[in-house]
């Protein structure tokens, strides 16, 4: 029997305790950038790869399930626990290091990164995506990136959800 080893794509998983030490491995300009990531799809990966390529390589911080279900996005979320959702993500190309974070913003993380590159989703403004004052201080670039399929989990979960009702019906 073959014995397998686990995939090159789980050495991209690293814990925040760990992030300094990494960050050093990676190439410069550096982007940044947060999120659920529950259940992925072609809008998460579109945007990552848009957020990728705006510098030479990208750290994307996950929020942890305790700070997924403190958004208040319905009590059984996250779908996926931050194991799985970080094994996801750090199967995309676009992205180079996966981390988490467990408060409620990533601005802690984002002090730690020191991104070069700031990037969020369309429905943040600049002045409101967090780091943003920071990083356009240290010289940095901020975007929100305008979002080219109008797709969420929320979209999903509520089309599984009335999927679900009707045939109970």
């Amino acid at each position: 029997m073959e014995k397998w080893s686990l995939p090159e794509f789980e050495s991209k998983i690293c814990p925040p305790e760990a992030l300094a030490e990494r960050l050093a491995e990676l190439p410069r300009p550096l982007v940044f950038t947060n999120g659920c990531f529950d259940i992925l799809h072609r809008g998460h990966v579109t945007y990552l790869a848009q957020a990728r390529s705006t510098g030479a390589a990208m750290v994307l911080a996950l929020n942890t399930d305790a700070s997924v279900r403190r958004q208040g996005k319905g009590s059984d979320r996250p779908i996926n626990p931050l194991e799985n959702r970080a094994a996801v993500v750090a199967a995309l190309a676009s992205v180079d290091l996966v981390t988490w974070f467990d408060e409620d913003t990533p601005a802690n993380v984002i002090e730690l990164v020191k991104p070069d590159i700031l990037v969020k989703g369309g429905d943040w403004p600049i002045e409101k995506i967090v780091g943003s004052a920071e990083t356009l201080a240290r010289g940095g670039k901020v975007y929100s990136i305008p979002f080219l399929h109008q797709t969420s989990t929320t979209q999903t979960l509520a089309k599984i959800r009335a999927s679900e009702t009707a045939d109970r019906t």
